[in-house]
């Protein structure tokens, strides 16, 4: 009798379990294929705290959705605790989901070099270590083109004083952070990190893209 009830709870545990990473990408799946947003495409970019990132890229007219994660390294199924160590090779980083129409690629991209420097190695503000590196993530051959393309751009007309050290890669894989990392911002108004990193920075990059913002962000 305790060995079946040992094999019945070990199933219970590793059933919520399963249920629990299903459900969160089930979440993703839904919400592309719904028929509102089955138009929409991801992008990925990696440049510094993904508190502050993702509340910038929520801002912008034509992004639906925007999810801080885990990118750029080899650890598979990599959490906050392990990625902090800075041994993992995964940098924060956010999935943005967004309608090609109303902005492209090129807008995301040219607001992400736009909103960080790119030209700090493993750091951005006060935050310091290689899971706050500057990455450009492309999942098509256009996506790396249009990157690379840019990033020339930046270096002809002298955008930046050092040189830029942000990482082009490929996208291999995109792990959702945990639950209490998602729209942090918002749900935080009065966390101290907030209120004297991320909302400068969310202001600074109003004032300078103000005709990418939607309507109700705009002051």
């Amino acid at each position: 009798m305790k060995i079946i009830l040992f094999f019945l709870t070990v199933l219970t545990i590793n059933s919520c379990l399963i249920k629990g990473k299903d459900s969160r990408e089930i979440q993703k799946k839904n919400l592309l294929n719904d028929q509102k947003h089955k138009e929409l495409k991801r992008a990925y970019f990696a440049s510094g705290c993904f508190w502050c990132v993702e509340s910038i890229y929520e801002s912008i007219l034509g992004v639906e959705e925007v999810y801080s994660g885990y990118a750029g390294g080899k650890t598979e199924n990599p959490t906050y605790e392990k990625i902090i160590t800075g041994r993992t090779g995964h940098a924060e980083a956010v999935e943005i989901l967004y309608n090609p129409k109303i902005v492209s690629f090129k807008n995301l991209l040219e607001i992400f070099f736009g909103t960080h420097d790119p030209t700090t190695l493993n750091r951005q503000g006060p935050d310091k270590g290689s899971q706050y590196r500057s990455i450009a993530f492309y999942k098509t051959k256009n996506e790396k083109d249009i990157i690379e393309s840019y990033i020339n751009y930046l270096k002809r007309n002298k955008s930046f004083k050092n040189k830029i050290v942000t990482e082009v890669k490929p996208l291999e894989q995109f792990f959702y952070a945990e639950e209490y990392h998602q729209n942090f911002e918002n749900k935080n108004p009065y966390n101290p990190y907030i209120i004297n990193v991320s909302l400068p920075r969310l202001k600074k990059f109003k004032k300078k893209y103000s005709e990418f913002l939607k309507t109700d962000e705009r002051d």
